[in-house]
Formats: C-alpha cells, structure tokens, sequence
C-alpha cells in the first residue's frame, strides 16, 4: 500500500510542472470509464460508504495529495486522469492525504 502511494505522489510531483496548463484542461464526466473505475463523484459528500469504504468524511480532491490546483480552486488537474480536471469537492479512491 505504501508502494502504491509512493508512486501516486512521485507521478502527481512528476506533473506538478502541468499544473499551469489545468485551467483550460476539459472537466471528468462522472461517466468516464476512468472516473467509473476509480468511483470519483464531483461532490464527495454524495460518496456512498457502502459502495466506497476507504471514503471518509472530509477526504476530497482539493487536499489530496495528487490535486494540482490549490487548495480554494473548484476545479483542478489530476495525473490520473490526465488533461481532465477533478472537482476540488470530489473524491476518487485514489485519494491520499497531502503531507
């Protein structure tokens, strides 16, 4: 687990330099094929522990460690999903706490 995010962090650090560009990046769709995988939704508190048990209330985009933009923005790059931008609200269980 550690693993996985040490690479998440190295990947969104990797991209930091693209952070610039995510204000005219296109918007995830919540029916994207990768927001679907990774159970994103704009709006975390709509998160459905029963369907997302690593959720937990408070956890979202804006103070992941992988979000791009700062922590005020509503919306904002994300590596995993590359020229798309993520809700600074919302939640993928991707998410991992911003040190």
């Amino acid at each position: 687990m550690n693993t996985r995010r040490t690479f998440l962090i190295t990947v969104a650090a990797g991209s930091a330099a693209f952070a610039g560009t995510a204000q005219a990046q296109a918007r995830l769709e919540e029916k994207d094929p990768q927001a679907v995988a990774l159970g994103y939704l704009h709006d975390a508190t709509k998160v459905d522990p029963k369907k997302q048990p690593k959720y937990a209330a408070g956890q979202v985009c804006n103070n992941c460690a992988l979000f791009q933009g700062k922590a005020a923005d509503a919306w904002g790059g994300c590596p995993l999903f590359g020229a798309r931008q993520v809700a600074g609200g919302g939640w993928c269980n991707a998410w991992v706490k911003k040190s």
